[in-house]
Order: structure tokens, then sequence, then C-alpha cells
């Protein structure tokens, strides 16, 4: 099989001036992810890559530079799948680890359960070895930005940070197929501007933000996550390929459906 990865740095209305950096921070991202195709490893570990590369970039909603919620606070998610077996992973409320798709991984590979959030996934991490950050580490002044902006005019719902302070873009995403035929998918997130505290989207959500099945593809979404997973956008897309629906209809059917 050739490998091959995609990966998406998240949807929403990019300013022009925001445009090559977004470019530039998705091909470092593809190609973090392809070398470790081409060196023959696992599916799983390139779109890692590709999402920890993004995670680390302030033009992506993931990682640092993520949106912030009501209380000036970063709260990220991410979430892992493979299609060999179905096992997944997937962490929420994430506040002081700089890569949240790492942890979901770790979860994939080393728990027993699929899904932690808060001070659980937390206590998991540090069990694990990962190190935290201060949380103010996290937050860019675009998401300050953005914040000040929707207190002031209460646009709910934005991923992107908008036009005046040309902030960040929404989730960001990775698919991958390695030479094995494995897929793998990978997403991660820091939400949307001015959420509630607490509130959790589609991205940690299996079958909402992420799906990957080998007999079928890989799915990673961006966009509205209160309309994603109450549609379960991911799944519906990989139900309708199962089928034998081409991937580019079958996306662009359970989008119009959603």
């Amino acid at each position: 099989m050739e490998p091959i990865i995609i990966v998406h740095g998240g949807a929403g209305n990019i300013p022009e001036s925001r445009v090559q950096g977004k470019l530039d921070g998705v091909r470092v991202a593809v190609k973090a992810g392809n070398k470790i195709l081409k060196e023959g490893g696992a599916a799983l570990d390139a779109v890692e890559a590709a999402v920890v590369s993004m995670e680390k970039d302030e033009y992506f909603n993931a990682g640092y530079g993520s949106v912030l919620n009501l209380r000036g606070e970063v709260e990220m998610e991410a979430s892992i799948m493979s299609g060999k077996n179905l096992d997944v992973g997937a962490v929420t409320l994430i506040k002081d680890f700089e890569h949240p798709i790492s942890i979901a991984h770790k979860v994939l590979c080393d728990s027993p359960h699929s899904l932690l959030g808060a001070e659980g996934a937390k206590i998991f991490a540090l069990e694990k070895g990962f190190q935290t950050v201060p949380p103010e580490s996290l937050i860019s002044e675009n998401a300050k930005h953005a914040l000040e902006e929707f207190l002031k005019h209460g646009e709910f719902g934005r991923t992107e940070i908008g036009l005046k302070n040309e902030g960040g873009v929404g989730t960001v995403g990775a698919v991958a197929i390695d030479r094995n035929g494995d897929i793998a998918v990978a997403t991660s997130t820091g939400g949307m501007s001015g959420k509630a505290v607490g509130r959790i989207g589609d991205t940690p959500q299996i079958g909402s933000g992420t799906y990957a099945d080998n007999n079928v593809g890989g799915v990673s979404t961006t966009g509205h996550g209160e309309s994603i997973l109450k549609y379960c956008l991911a799944h519906s897309i990989i139900k309708l390929m199962e089928t034998g629906i081409d991937a580019n209809t079958a996306t662009k059917t359970a989008v119009d459906g959603k």
C-alpha cells in the first residue's frame, strides 16, 4: 500500500494576512506525518506527529493558540482512532499540557478506557510521564483579543477569531494510511471562543469528530461542534462510504443532511 497522509487546519473565514501562515503550518504538519510513513511507521504515529506540529503553531486553534472559554482559560480536547481494530483514545477539558493529541494516543495504547476528562485526564497524563506547563503559556494574544470581542459583541459559536483580530481557525486533524493498509485519524481543538466553562464539543466524541475503519476510510471533522455531534458526522460519512459511495459524495451528502 502506498502511504498517504492528509491534514486540515480547520474551517472558518481566514483573513488574507493569515493565509500564508496557515498554509506553511499545514505543510510542516503533513511533512512531519509523511516522514514517519515513508520510513515504514504506523499511521497512528503519523497522524499524531502531524497534529502535534499544528498544536505548536499559534496559527491553529489547537494546543498553543487555542481559543478561550468565558473565564479566559484554554480547555482543549483531542481524539485519535485506529481503523485496524477500532481502538480509540480521547481527552477533554485539558488545561495545562502542550499536546492533548499525545495524551489521547496514550489513552488509546495504555488505558482500559476510551475517553478521559479534566482532573482524571491530568492524573493519567502525569502517571504516563507527560509534563505540565503553566496554563497561561498556552494562551496567545490573538485568543485574548477574540475573547474580548466575544464579550463585547457576543458572536457565540465562532471557531475562528475573525477579520478584526486575525486569529486562529477551527479544529485541526489528520488522516493517514500506512504501508500495511492501516488507517488512523487524529483531531485536536481548543473549541469555540467564549464557550462555557466545561463545554465539550464534537472533537473528543468518537463518531462525531473522528472515525476510522480499515474497511472503509477515515474522517476528521471541523466546524460547528454542536451541529457535528448531534449528527455524528464522522460516522455518518463512513456509513455512506460503506455502501460504496465515494468519499467526496459521501461527505457532501452527510454535510447537507446535517
